[in-house]
């Protein structure tokens, strides 16, 4: 099945394909009002050493980044990770989901915090909560190891909570889907119909073999078969010939000794084979002479009262 005919069957069962688009339509509309779209609002901050360890650069804490740095970073986004620190952003107002890591292709300690939501709103709430809350997580860690104040890491924020951005990839997947499943519905229903609706065609050559048999092809294959016999026939007239002349030879041969002791044994012998394959033969001779006495009969009764 080509393109062309592909068209035609869809446009001759457009009563088919037509509702179920309208259908693929409604379900798409229905996808967009009831999967609701989302937001993500995300912000970036730092870990800088203390104050003493900067007393060699003048104080400036961006001069001095060590790498212990980045392993705390990745120890605090664990730990806001963790369930505790999500019952406890809940309990301060949160809503949605956010998620802390460590700034991909960071050449320091970043971390990326990210909250996302339905509301716009509520996103960048939630975003400002967590940047805080992060912050206040890593006071605690060192305060409950006793470091001195002029010794603990700080955080600064590089990139404060962005305004909430519409997340549509999930949405723009499940749109696609529900299209594409109203599409291809549509098009089985149409050439389901055309299926059902279009006139069967009937192989010749199994309208032959299903054809009854006429009376006339029955005499016809009967007459086929008969001149099989023939060839029996004249084997039985030769071997007839055969044996009378066989006979006239042991006539004219009279009282002669040689002939009574080694011409008539062979002779005899293969009057026996003879005989032991003459049944058959008389059979199939016998039944050809009885179809051709049934086909003049046959002959005899079709002929018109007049004729001579």
């Amino acid at each position: 099945m080509d393109l062309a005919e592909i068209f035609r069957v869809m446009r001759r069962r457009w009563y088919v394909l037509f509702p179920g688009l309208l259908v693929t339509v409604a379900l798409v509309v229905a996808v967009l009002v009831v999967v609701p779209t989302k937001y993500q609002s995300q912000s970036t901050v730092e870990m800088l050493n203390s104050q003493k360890a900067t007393e060699a650069f003048d104080g400036n804490p961006f001069l001095s980044t060590q790498t212990s740095l980045t392993g705390m970073a990745d120890s605090l986004a664990r730990n806001l990770n963790s369930d505790a620190s999500i019952a406890d952003l809940k309990a301060q107002g949160l809503t949605g989901t956010y998620v802390a890591m460590i700034a991909d292709n960071a050449q320091g300690p970043l971390l990326w915090l990210t909250a996302t939501g339905t509301d716009p709103a509520a996103v960048l709430h939630s975003d400002t909560l967590l940047t805080a809350y992060a912050a206040q997580r890593l006071q605690q860690f060192q305060a409950q190891k006793s470091v001195p104040t002029s010794a603990m890491i700080q955080m600064t924020t590089i990139v404060p909570p962005q305004n909430p951005v519409a997340q549509l990839k999930t949405k723009i997947e499940y749109v696609i889907m529900a299209g594409l499943v109203g599409l291809v519905a549509s098009l089985f229903g149409c050439f389901y119909i055309e299926a059902r609706r279009r006139p069967r065609t009937v192989d010749p050559e199994a309208e032959e073999e299903l054809a009854p048999v006429v009376d006339g092809e029955d005499e016809d294959d009967d007459q086929d078969d008969k001149p099989d016999s023939r060839p029996d026939n004249r084997r039985n007239n030769n071997r007839s010939s055969d044996r009378n002349g066989d006979r006239s030879d042991e006539h004219q041969s009279g009282g002669d000794g040689d002939d009574l002791a080694y011409g008539p044994a062979p002779r005899q012998r293969r009057r026996q084979d003879e005989d032991v394959e003459q049944p058959t033969v008389q059979l199939s001779v016998l039944q050809l002479q009885q179809d051709r006495a049934k086909k003049q009969s046959s002959n005899d009764t079709e002929a018109p009262w007049f004729a001579p």
